[in-house]
């Protein structure tokens, strides 16, 4: 989606009638700050984290607690001598949806647990057992690596990278490892061209099926698969029924829900939302703006399903928040005012993810959600009535 500088931020459009009454969680990446967000599209609550953690993406958990995963901006990857190959540490540190840390912060932005690993990244999964499934990158055997089909190469290319599932107790300590990179196919699960061969798969969501199933999504092969509870691969599917894809999502009547952001495919670039049944790989329900050129997230991204079948969708990279009906109306709109600097000087609005929340969810059991509480703030970002 291409828009003019003068854009207008903050709620764009609402059919009252229509929507699916709840607060929407934004978390804008890298600012250190996430908001709550009402059906007018003002802040009812904000997280702000101290400390050097550059949040990148959370999500609320029953407790009200919010989940958050960032980079802690205090730590830098090692210097890389120009000519000479980065070692594992620098290369993961210079890779888009890196993380440090895993933060459990209570509503009032206290700490309660944290989870430190550098080479996590981009999502986690909080487990019905109060274990947390986290993705980590990980160092492939170079048998393996030879082998992956795709990608370029560049001078001095660091070794491949690939993804691990690790599931850790509350104290931190791991309890269950998965191997992506056993499980995929190194000459059909092929990278994609257009990408450098540094990372095979770049997982980009987890999810988890009632019966403890794991539900993922790999970028750079255009791939997304489930893991029975034995660890063994029971399906998969990709390009070109969807290209770079994000956010593969388990639904209530077992389908998967995927954002196909839609570059590198067959024909120009758009984005789409799919629905997709995994018993014969049909698409029994999509979402595509008209003109399709109306609706493109080149990466990141995230479409929820609501109940009663609307579709909560986050055009992530530009920060455009909506949410359509099965007959893809748009009902609801919110622009994102909030921006955060790149090292390039070039301002970005981008939003990893979002999601909704119904008001009698428990995790606002009893909360204040009043926007005169941050009326201010509101005012500053042009969300005040």
């Amino acid at each position: 989606m291409g828009w003019s500088e003068f854009r207008k931020t903050g709620l764009t459009h609402h059919q009252p009638a229509a929507s699916v009454k709840g607060y929407t969680l934004v978390t804008p990446m890298y600012t250190g700050d996430t908001y709550l967000l009402d059906m007018d599209g003002r802040i009812v609550h904000q997280w702000h984290l101290t400390s050097h953690l550059r949040s990148f993406y959370g999500r609320l958990l029953p407790s009200g607690n919010l989940l958050i995963m960032g980079a802690d901006a205090s730590v830098t990857p090692p210097a890389v001598p120009e000519g000479t190959v980065p070692p594992f540490d620098a290369s993961i540190r210079r890779i888009g949806g890196n993380a440090t840390h895993l933060r459990e912060v209570d509503w009032d932005g206290n700490i309660v647990w944290e989870y430190a690993n550098p080479a996590i990244h981009h999502d986690f999964v909080r487990l019905e057992n109060g274990n947390t499934l986290v993705n980590e990158f990980v160092e492939i055997p170079g048998e393996v690596a030879k082998a992956v089909r795709g990608g370029y190469r560049e001078r001095n290319m660091p070794p491949m990278i690939s993804d691990d599932f690790v599931e850790v107790d509350p104290k931190g300590k791991e309890v269950r490892r998965i191997h992506l990179w056993e499980l995929l196919d190194p000459r059909r699960d092929a990278m994609c061209a257009l990408e450098r061969r540094l990372e095979w798969t770049h997982t980009n969501s987890l999810d988890v099926f009632p019966n403890g199933d794991i539900l993922f999504s790999c970028r750079h092969n255009s791939t997304i698969g489930i893991i029975d509870t034995k660890g063994k691969l029971t399906w998969k599917l990709g390009w070109p029924a969807f290209a770079h894809q994000h956010h593969a999502s388990v639904l209530a009547n077992g389908h998967v829900q995927v954002f196909d952001n839609g570059m590198h495919r067959r024909g120009a670039p758009r984005s789409a939302v799919l629905e997709i049944d995994p018993k014969d790989n049909s698409v029994v329900w999509q979402y595509m703006a008209n003109p399709e050129v109306a609706f493109l997230s080149a990466n990141i991204s995230s479409a929820e399903r609501q109940p009663g079948g609307n579709v909560l969708i986050c055009e992530g990279a530009t920060g455009r928040v909506f949410e359509v009906t099965p007959k893809g109306e748009t009902v609801w709109e919110w622009i994102t005012p909030f921006q955060h600097r790149m090292p390039t000087g070039n301002l970005s609005p981008a939003i990893f993810r979002a999601h909704r929340y119904s008001a009698h969810n428990p995790a606002l059991a009893g909360r204040e959600l009043d926007p005169a509480n941050h009326a201010a703030t509101n005012r500053m970002y042009g969300l005040a009535d």
